[in-house]
């Protein structure tokens, strides 16, 4: 995946420009062949003047080369002292270097208010704002978020300015005519026209991907810029390609506005994100995993571990809880449940569905602030270095050898303290249903059919006991050694 910032020269592009235009409506049944715009020039007309180039500047301090250390009293001293002088007079050694990038972004508040990509403008000493009509003006910048990508500025400009708003995003429809408008390759406003490919991608860039795919071309440079519907209206903000060569081949990507709306307006009222947070860690519900906890079809979020510190915590949440539904909002998968916390204010008191032990239970949780999670450093330190045991008591099951979590288990694996109780494994068969599991030595199961274990016997006794049931498969909860827990499930056959 290529973010779509363009270096300021855009030397020897043009040699590879094709031009394309036309759709091929042949064949297709006069129900499904709805004639397109005739033009995109009106709209085009309409919302160009809102869409700028964001030139980023950032100035870095060169290195010097230094005189190497030479016995006192060399003869070298003199011809490196004068080797150095040329080379700094020549190459400017030590004085800032500056490099520079042009992305995209629009204006969406008369006042100065301008959107563009994070990364357009990370890391940047200067940023400047390129006007169609060629009026520049220094930004300031007043917020941003690396996790959706976005990055709020303000101008002070003379007049007021030409704007647009955000539509509703979650109404576009694959097949739905956009427009793109931006800064590719350098090249000034350009406007290209598309269709939209799919919606809800995942190009696992972050916690909350859910793109907007398009076929309208998006180059380097592009990144920032908006993507327009026919009313005028920004749905997403142009922000990756996928692409071998760098670019365009029909596939790009925006966030949608519905996304990339709440971060804008907490970042203009905070400066900062300040996102709901639940306090649980959560993994994907499989077949398999549905079938070990008895729910039917594979749906939710499964809880494998709560923070001790989290808001969750006095709210009774438990490892094997399925959440379904959160403040009536329906959660299909673990992918959606972090995008509706996150959009969900701190601080409000919601109802959380769960499905335990194959009845719906509704939790009742005070959202903390996300942020305030992510800063705890984790108190843990690893266990020292010990000696492993020369004949510890194994047994072995699935395709695993095991032994009990003791001190020299520990030591040698480095499991951590965090981890309090469990029966560690100490190999895995690589042709095992354990191994396609990605179940590695030095991992601990701390539960087997949501009940603890304490030795290996538990484990073997308790998989005998589901074999006598008829039960297809059995359901682990595996800690890593940092402490880390999900959900397993592997075939008892």
């Amino acid at each position: 995946m290529i973010c779509c910032t363009s270096p300021r020269k855009a030397g020897g592009m043009l040699a590879g420009l094709v031009l394309s235009t036309g759709l091929l409506l042949a064949g297709l049944s006069p129900a499904f062949a709805r004639p397109g715009p005739d033009s995109f020039a009106d709209l085009a007309e309409k919302v160009t003047p809102a869409v700028v180039n964001i030139s980023a500047t950032q100035v870095v301090e060169d290195k010097k080369l230094d005189m190497p250390k030479l016995p006192p009293g060399s003869q070298l001293d003199d011809m490196f002292e004068e080797f150095l002088k040329r080379h700094r007079q020549q190459n400017g050694e030590g004085r800032p270097r500056r490099s520079s990038s042009l992305g995209s972004g629009f204006v969406i508040d008369a006042s100065g208010i301008v959107v563009t990509n994070n990364h357009v403008i990370d890391g940047a000493n200067e940023i400047e704002v390129i006007f169609t009509d060629g009026t520049k003006l220094k930004a300031e910048l007043i917020g941003k978020d690396a996790k959706v990508d976005v990055a709020v500025l303000r101008v002070k400009p003379a007049k007021p300015l030409a704007a647009v708003k955000f539509a509703d995003s979650d109404k576009s429809r694959v097949g739905d005519w956009v427009l793109a408008v931006g800064n590719p390759f350098a090249l000034g406003g350009t406007v290209t026209a598309g269709i939209i490919s799919a919606t809800r991608r995942n190009i696992d860039s972050g916690p909350y991907d859910n793109y907007i795919q398009t076929d309208a071309s998006i180059n380097k440079g592009n990144s920032g810029g908006p993507l327009f519907d026919l009313e005028g209206e920004v749905i997403g903000i142009n922000t990756a390609i996928l692409s071998p060569s760098g670019g365009s081949i029909g596939i790009g990507f925006a966030t949608p506005a519905n996304t990339a709306g709440p971060v804008i307006e907490q970042l203009i009222k905070f400066g900062e994100t300040r996102r709901g947070w639940l306090g649980v860690r959560i993994q994907n519900v499989d077949d398999a995993i549905a079938e070990s906890l008895g729910i039917g079809k594979a749906r939710g979020a499964l809880v494998s571990g709560v923070d001790d510190k989290g808001p969750s915590v006095g709210a009774g949440f438990q490892p094997g809880d399925v959440i379904v539904s959160f403040d009536g909002k329906p959660v299909a998968n673990a992918r959606e449940l972090p995008k509706i916390v996150a959009q969900t204010p701190v601080g409000r008191e919601v109802n959380v569905v769960v499905i335990r032990d194959g009845k719906e239970q509704t939790r009742k949780v005070t959202l903390g602030r996300l942020e305030d999670g992510e800063a705890r450093a984790p108190k843990d330190k690893p266990a020292a270095a010990g000696k492993p045991p020369e004949a510890a008591p194994r047994v072995h099951v699935f395709g695993l050898d095991l032994a009990p979590l003791d001190e020299a288990v520990r030591g040698k694996f480095q499991i951590k303290e965090s981890v309090k109780a469990g029966v560690a494994i100490v190999k895995v068969d690589p042709d095992s249903p354990a191994a396609e599991q990605h179940i590695a030595p030095g991992e601990v199961i701390v539960e087997f059919n949501r009940q603890p274990v304490a030795s290996p016997e538990d484990v073997e006794k308790q998989a005998k006991a589901l074999k006598s049931e008829g039960r297809k498969s059995a359901l682990l909860l595996v800690a890593n050694a940092q402490g880390q827990a999900r959900f397993v499930a592997l075939s008892l056959n």
